[in-house]
């Protein structure tokens, strides 16, 4: 059937009816800040101490917008007569968030949590270069993200969390059944010989 001339203008002025009715609401930003989502990606920030400059979130970063650099620096022995060991030092981590397209792969693919999403968006600048922020910056962001949110109570157990509990308590029923087999009295065949049947013992007249 085709459609009646005129149909999609009538639903379109029912729509404009239909909010006309409505009371309008502004939102009086800068003097107040928007209540974001708490999974908003603002910006990414660092927290310092987890980054052991493996290099994952740079290599893995699909735009290369992340700029790192480290050097070597050798850890004396924690005993005597051990070995001394050489860690990596983190000199400088930077994002360059005109580049950066937000995808949320760095924070995903770091091993040691040292990247979050924050909330934060006023960030603009009058030049395209000031858009790359150092690890100074990135560290003042850390403080604004938020908790993460509780666990759903009916969500299934992290298959981690599973494995540890189910070796734990294999561990505990191992352990159990040996204090048991512990605790039985030793019980050994008792000896007949040289005894008749009323308990006396045998001999020879």
């Amino acid at each position: 059937m085709p459609p009646i001339p005129g149909s999609g203008l009538a639903k379109g002025l029912a729509v404009t009816l239909r909010t006309m009715t409505k009371k309008s609401h502004t939102a009086q930003y800068p003097d107040a800040q928007p209540e974001l989502p708490p999974r908003t990606r603002g910006v990414i920030g660092l927290f310092e101490e987890n980054c052991t400059v493996c290099m994952l979130c740079a290599r893995e970063c699909p735009d290369w917008c992340i700029y790192i650099d480290s050097h070597k620096e050798t850890v004396p022995a924690a005993t005597p007569g051990g070995r001394e060991r050489s860690r990596n030092v983190l000199d400088r981590f930077a994002i360059d968030f005109a580049l950066c397209m937000y995808c949320g792969i760095c924070i995903e693919v770091c091993p040691f949590d040292a990247l979050f999403w924050s909330p934060e968006f006023e960030y603009a600048e009058t030049d395209i270069h000031d858009l790359t922020h150092e690890r100074d910056k990135l560290r003042e962001w850390m403080w604004t993200v938020p908790e993460p949110p509780a666990l759903d109570p009916g969500a299934e157990e992290p298959k981690e969390i599973a494995a540890a509990r189910k070796a734990a308590e294999k561990l505990a029923a191992a352990q159990a059944a040996e204090a048991a087999q512990a605790a039985e009295p030793a019980e050994g065949p008792q000896s007949t010989e040289g005894t008749d049947a009323s308990g006396a013992t045998g001999g020879s007249e």
